[in-house]
């Protein structure tokens, strides 16, 4: 018998296996730019916080993307459910974290931007309870 939660779960996963791998790229490249802004910076801009916030950015996606794997392998596995739904929360930990981060940076509290980095974790999380049930 399936789970109750299980194509909710896989998804959810998906969803967070794709936008995990574009996350990467996207901070991958930034990274880059940082390092090419810092090539050229005379020392007058401290680039610390560029570099936190890039390194931060590639470290959540990869954990968005692990999280989208895990979910898509266990979907299935009610007695994985408590995996999948550690998974998620830590990525929507890492969601507020990277706003906590923008804002310790300059940036103002962006309430868009954290429904929708948040919205896809909470859907990942409700699948995987579901799914225990």
């Amino acid at each position: 018998m399936e789970a109750k939660g299980s194509t909710f779960l896989k998804v959810t996963g998906i969803l967070m296996i794709v936008f995990g791998a574009i996350a990467l790229i996207v901070s991958i490249v930034a990274i880059l730019g940082i390092a090419a802004l810092a090539a050229f910076n005379d020392g007058t801009y401290d680039m610390t916080m560029l570099y936190v916030g890039g390194v931060f950015a590639l470290i959540s996606a990869v954990a968005e993307f692990v999280a989208g794997i895990i979910g898509v392998i266990n979907a299935k596995l009610p007695h994985k459910a408590n995996t999948c739904i550690v998974w998620g929360v830590v990525v929507a930990v890492m969601c507020i974290a990277g706003e906590i981060i923008s804002m310790i940076g300059g940036s103002q509290f962006n309430v868009f931007s954290l429904i929708c980095g948040l919205a896809i974790p909470v859907l990942y999380i409700i699948g995987a309870v579901k799914n225990k049930a």
